[in-house]
């Protein structure tokens, strides 16, 4: 490919293009024969550093921000920017001729992503899925590390869904994805908010600064239309100062796309949801009226890009609880319900659920993640001593901290007598081993997650195979009221 037609769109501001390349590279390891090299600033390291490496390992270009000392060397204004459009173009502007969906939030970007790709399903249109559970199209899986992919893995993903026929792709775009350009380039027919909550201070210092971030989604460059959670402080901010037109959603209120008549118990919910004047009965397997949110964010979606009433009531039918996400499992006569819930918001929502379909004990397991933003774990202990009867606190992934460290956090919020377990299997036995039939035990931070990092290592493990081992290891029959299609492994 010619190295002129790669920087299409690119603001260079010197260096030479009339070159060929092979591909791109940023990381100078990896670099081949005739490979573009794009040199960014990043946390722990600065690839302007690696530049002379990369040009004496063949690379043919260096596309830099700074004016380095070496030939072929292609200035530009924003280095992450032209990344994010080489990959592009790179890949044939893929993503140009799919319909995009994009879903940002704190929490419910996974699942509104599943829902919506549900109903478009049952509408007749062939979809892919990007997300925190990896990219999913047709018959094909292919695993991420990161919730929106690298811009190289993004665009290779949007040319290999094209090729194989997808039509619509539905993605979580992250509020790093957005601070870092990874975007850039990229027209979605729509753009969800589906609330900004605490996370990832660590990154972004402040609330302010988070939220400005996902805000930052709504502009016409990224969008066509914003659909807008309008229970949530900065969703009513961003309807008053988006620049893109926008529908609000929302429970108990008179939103463009509202729900009542709200019944949710453990076998799923039930409501109307009230579209632009359009009454819908909606019957689904979420379970809490959190999902009853993202259900409707899931309508306002698809009604607005024309999938009709029948479609809609069956995709939302037809979807299974997402992996991960709420999944309830009823074994040795306890309710066992797993789920990702990692930020104050998630838990809050997800024990405020637990206790309100429970009447018996309700019990919380959870941690929180090392090397994260610190300020939310007393948050987190207060939320589960409040709201649980009992809590146990746990590792979830230590990453490069001490597990008792990130507990002794933690516990410095928890306002009642508590259980500390850094191992988390032996957390999680110790519950199922020691509380009654009819307890409710809510183990919370992996959901899906088939490892624990530890000093830079990921580990087998799987909250799912730990519960599900254990009651094999009472040699009792796995007897369940709930059937999770990616557990069959565990069966």
């Amino acid at each position: 490919m010619l190295v002129k037609d790669l920087l299409e769109g690119v603001e260079v501001l010197q260096g030479r293009t009339d070159g060929d390349m092979v591909d791109i590279k940023i990381d100078s390891k990896k670099v081949g024969y005739g490979d573009v090299f794009v040199a960014m600033k990043g946390g722990r390291f600065d690839g302007n550093d690696f530049a002379k490496e990369a040009l004496d390992k063949g690379a043919s270009y260096v596309i830099s921000e700074q004016n380095l000392p070496f030939e072929n060397v292609i200035v530009v204004r924003d280095a992450r920017k032209a990344y994010a459009e080489i990959c592009k173009n790179f890949f044939g502007k893929a993503c140009d001729q799919l319909k995009l969906i994009g879903v940002t939030g704190t929490n419910g970007k996974t699942t509104t992503c599943n829902i919506i790709a549900s109903v478009l399903r049952a509408g007749g249109k062939n979809v892919g899925v990007i997300g925190t559970l990896g990219a999913r199209y047709n018959s094909e899986t292919v695993h991420t590390s990161m919730t929106t992919p690298d811009p190289y893995l993004l665009h290779k993903l949007f040319k290999e869904m094209k090729d194989d026929g997808v039509e619509y792709v539905v993605m979580e775009v992250s509020a790093h994805a957005l601070a870092l350009n990874k975007l850039e380039g990229i027209k979605f027919e729509e753009g969800i908010l589906t609330n900004i909550t605490e996370d990832h201070l660590d990154f972004f210092g402040d609330m302010e600064n988070y939220a400005k971030a996902k805000m930052s989604f709504f502009d016409p460059k990224y969008m066509k239309l914003g659909i807008v959670f309008g229970e949530d402080r900065y969703g009513r901010l961003l309807m008053y100062k988006s620049k893109v037109p926008t529908i609000c959603y929302g429970k108990g209120r008179k939103f463009d796309v509202s729900g009542r008549d709200i019944v949710t118990n453990f076998d799923g919910s039930h409501f109307v949801c009230d579209y632009l004047g359009e009454q819908i009965e909606i019957d689904s397997h979420l379970v809490g009226e959190y999902n009853v949110e993202n259900l409707l964010a899931a309508i306002a979606s698809t009604r607005s890009i024309g999938i009709g009433k029948e479609a809609l009531q069956l995709g939302i039918k037809n979807l299974a609880p997402v992996e991960g996400r709420f999944n309830i499992i009823n074994i040795l006569g306890k309710n066992i319900i797993i789920d990702y819930a990692h930020t104050p918001d998630g838990l809050e929502k997800v024990l405020k659920t637990a206790r309100a379909l429970s009447d018996n004990k309700l019990v919380c397991i959870f941690g929180c993640g090392g090397n994260r933003d610190r300020q939310k774990r007393p948050i987190m202990g207060k939320i589960a001593s409040t709201l649980a009867d009992d809590v146990i606190i746990t590792s979830d992934n230590p990453r490069f901290e001490k597990p008792e460290d990130i507990i002794q956090e933690i516990e410095a919020g928890v306002t009642k007598k508590c259980v500390c377990i850094p191992n988390r299997q032996q957390a999680i036995e110790g519950a199922m081993k020691k509380y009654k039939d009819k307890t409710t035990i809510v183990i919370a931070g992996k959901g899906a997650e088939n490892y624990q990092e530890i000093e830079g290592k990921k580990y087998p493990f799987s909250d799912f195979e730990v519960v599900y081992n254990y009651a094999r290891s009472l040699q009792k029959p796995l007897k369940t009221d709930k059937s999770y299609p990616f557990r069959d492994e565990f069966k």
